[in-house]
């Protein structure tokens, strides 16, 4: 059993599903689930190169909220998978524009974590007018120490750092990056193993015979986005996310951030904190990275509850 079922709203199935072209090669899977008169929230996955899944509908109360969930470029259901043609962080902050006003959304609240709390902060701070209210979960800010950060883990997950950095030379994710975008399928499932593997040790989970494993065009889509992204310091200027932050202005912004969080360590999340006047940082003792560990799950539904009052006067 997810350790999240006890915590999180009932699964849900969408009232609609829809393709929406942005632009390019790329058509974006989107779905929305709950009241359709509801309050708009737009849920941000994770990865870069992750995808929405069942389990990301459960944070919301399903009568409160309307959720818009959609597969970023490349990733999941959108097409063409794994494609990193046009493929930036600004493009992806466009493809929200974009979503928000098809959908006819005048404000909206934003949900993201890891990756998906990034493309929060850069949208918001794009167009602030749209943003009545952010939850962000294990705060990234796409920069080179986090990255490194994260390829630095290696003594929580010795084997898999071996498997990984085994003829890598001293910098694994240009070799892994040039490999994986010449369709390299073997170099991508070792990068997508090491990924699992410390998401698994984040979680305090152990490995389980097959477990991760997922068909190779799967693998070789979901490197190929992250790769590019990290490759390109998640095309973002240095410092630039921490510096634009006074553009999101008041918008109330709730922080869930696990305490042994490993792959976004709370150091970014304090630092959002301390530059947005209506933020609250909701430091998670027994939390770590996952979205739905037990602890985490609790805290991020919470916070989607706790916002329904004020909502309805933000919009």
């Amino acid at each position: 059993m997810n350790p999240a079922d006890s915590t999180l709203y009932p699964p849900l199935e969408p009232f609609s599903e829809q393709q929406l072209a942005v632009g390019g090669p790329h058509v974006l899977y989107v779905e929305q689930c709950g009241n359709p008169a509801g309050f708009p929230v737009i849920f941000l996955h994770g990865g870069p190169g992750s995808q929405v899944r069942p389990v990301h509908r459960r944070f919301f109360d399903p009568q409160f909220y309307r959720v818009v969930l959609f597969d970023q470029r490349g990733c999941g259901r959108s097409t063409p998978r794994g494609c990193v043609e046009e493929n930036t962080t600004a493009r992806l902050v466009e493809d929200i524009e974009v979503l928000r006003d098809r959908l006819g959304l005048e404000r909206v609240m934003l949900f993201g974590g890891s990756w998906g709390a990034t493309l929060a902060l850069a949208y918001a701070e794009a167009h602030p007018e749209r943003v009545a209210a952010m939850i962000l979960r294990g705060v990234f800010l796409g920069s080179r120490e986090e990255i490194d950060g994260y390829l630095g883990l290696r003594e929580r997950v010795p084997r898999a750092w071996q498997v990984l950095a085994e003829g890598a030379g001293a910098d694994v994710l240009r070799h892994y990056h040039g490999l994986v975008s010449r369709n390299d399928a073997a170099a991508a499932e070792r990068w997508v193993a090491y990924e699992d593997e410390v998401m698994r040790q984040d979680a305090g989970e152990a490995a389980a015979a097959g477990e991760g494993l997922q068909d190779r065009a799967a693998a070789l889509a979901r490197a190929r986005i992250q790769l590019h992204y990290l490759a390109h310091d998640c095309f973002l200027g240095a410092g630039e996310l921490l510096a634009r932050l006074p553009r999101i202005g008041e918008a109330r912004v709730l922080i869930v951030q696990g305490a042994k969080d490993r792959v976004c360590p709370p150091k970014a999340a304090r630092e959002v904190a301390a530059r947005l006047s209506q933020s609250e940082l909701r430091l998670i003792q027994d939390g770590g990275h996952s979205a739905t560990g037990a602890a985490i799950a609790a805290a991020l539904r919470q916070a989607a509850d706790d916002l329904r009052a004020s909502l309805p006067d933000l919009a």
